[in-house]
C-alpha cells in the first residue's frame, strides 16, 4: 500500500528515537540498535506497520466514516491541520477537551452553540443585541471555534482516532480505548506500542518525520474516498465492495483482539524458568524447617548426657566409707589396754 522507500524514511529522520534512559522496554522489538546513547528505530518494521495502517485507513474512508486526528504539539499541529483539512477529516490541534469522546453529547451542544451564533449573524437577529451581548457572543464563538471548530462536521463518534505522540495525548488515547475505538499512532521509543491498535514506530518529534507519515496516511484516505465515489455510480459493485470491506474489517478486529489476548496471556502466564525457580524456592522453604527441627532436637540429647557427672559425685562418697573403716584400729588399741590393766 505504502509507496515509501527505506531511503526516504532515512532522509526524513524517521529512525531517530529518544535517549536510552528514556526508552520504554515495550519498544524493544522495533529498535534496531543504540548509537551514541540514542535508540535507532528499525525502518523495515516502520514500513510494514505503515502499510498496515494505510490499508486500514483506506477501508475506513471507503466506508464513508470519519477518522479523528489529534496533534496538539508545536511540531505537529500546523502540519496536521494543513494536510488533514485537504481530505475533509476532523482534527484537534489546539487543546484536547476532556470528555470530547466519552461525553460526546456535551461536545455536540458546544458545536450547536457555534451554529446558533452563526445563524444569528445571518438572519439579522444579531443587530438586535446590544454591544455588551455582541462582545460576549463573539468571545464565546472564538473560544468554541478554537476548541471545536475543526470537528464541527463530526455528527457522531469517529470510526478511528489517529494520534501523534501518545504520551502527550494520553487523555485522548484513554477515551478512545474506553470506547473501543480503533487507534492509530506514531509511536516513539519512549512510548508503549501495546496501547495502540495500529502503532507506527517512528520519530514523533521531528517535523519532517511527521510530515512524511501524514502524507502517506492522507494518500490512503484520498484513495478510499475516490473509490467510494466510483462505487456510488455502480451500486452493484458497491454492495460487493461493502461486503469485502466488512469482511476485512472483521478480520482486522479479530487480529487485534487475538493480539491483545496473546499479549495478556504472555504477561500473565509464568515462564518455565519462573516455575522451576518457584519449585526450588518451595523445596528450600520445606528443607529449612526440617533442618531447624533437627538442630533443636540435638541439644536436648546432649543435656541428657550432661547429667552423668552427677552420678560420678555419688561415687566420690566412697572415700568417706574408708574413713569410717580407718577408725577400727583405735578400737583394737582400747581392747589391748584393758587386757593389760587386768
Amino acid at each position: 500500500m505504502s509507496k515509501l522507500s527505506f531511503d526516504q524514511l532515512l532522509d526524513a529522520g524517521v529512525h531517530f528515537g529518544h535517549l536510552k534512559r528514556k526508552w520504554n522496554p515495550s519498544m524493544a522489538p522495533y529498535i534496531f540498535e543504540e548509537k551514541k546513547g540514542i535508540h535507532i528505530i528499525d525502518l523495515n518494521k516502520t514500513l510494514v506497520h505503515l502499510d498496515q495502517a494505510c490499508s486500514a485507513m483506506k477501508q475506513i474512508a471507503k466506508s464513508g466514516k470519519k477518522v479523528l486526528f489529534v496533534a496538539t504539539k508545536k511540531q505537529a499541529k500546523d502540519i496536521v491541520a494543513e494536510k488533514i483539512s485537504n481530505v475533509n477529516m476532523p482534527f484537534v490541534t489546539e487543546r484536547w477537551s476532556g470528555g470530547m469522546l466519552t461525553n460526546f453529547q456535551t461536545t455536540r451542544k458546544s458545536i450547536r452553540k457555534m451554529a446558533t451564533i452563526d445563524k444569528m449573524k445571518s438572519d439579522g437577529s444579531w443587530d438586535t443585541l446590544n454591544k455588551r451581548e455582541k462582545l460576549f457572543k463573539t468571545r464565546q464563538r472564538e473560544k468554541l471555534e478554537k476548541t471545536f471548530g475543526s470537528i464541527s462536521d463530526m455528527t457522531r463518534q469517529p470510526a478511528a482516532v489517529f494520534i501523534v505522540d501518545i504520551l502527550k495525548e494520553h487523555i485522548a488515547l484513554a477515551e478512545a480505548r474506553r470506547l473501543n475505538i480503533p487507534t492509530f499512532a506514531m509511536v516513539d521509543t519512549n512510548s508503549n506500542p501495546k496501547l495502540v491498535d495500529f502503532p507506527i514506530p517512528s520519530n514523533d518529534d521531528a517535523s519532517k518525520s511527521i510530515s512524511i507519515i501524514m502524507d502517506e496516511i492522507c494518500k490512503a484516505i484520498q484513495e478510499g474516498l475516490e473509490e467510494r465515489k466510483t462505487l456510488k455510480d455502480n451500486p452493484e459493485k458497491a454492495k460487493a465492495s461493502e461486503e469485502k470491506a466488512n469482511a476485512s474489517a472483521k478480520v482486522a478486529e479479530n487480529e487485534v483482539t487475538e493480539a491483545k489476548v496473546e499479549t495478556t496471556a504472555k504477561e500473565e502466564a509464568p515462564t518455565t524458568e519462573e516455575k522451576v525457580t518457584e519449585v526450588e524456592v518451595a523445596a528450600e522453604v520445606k528443607e529449612e524447617p526440617a533442618k531447624e527441627e533437627k538442630e533443636e532436637k540435638k541439644p536436648a540429647a546432649k543435656k541428657a548426657t550432661a547429667k552423668k557427672p552427677a552420678a560420678k559425685k555419688a561415687t566420690t562418697k566412697k572415700p568417706a566409707a574408708k574413713k569410717a573403716t580407718a577408725k577400727k584400729p583405735a578400737a583394737k588399741e582400747e581392747a589391748a589396754e584393758t587386757e593389760e590393766g587386768k
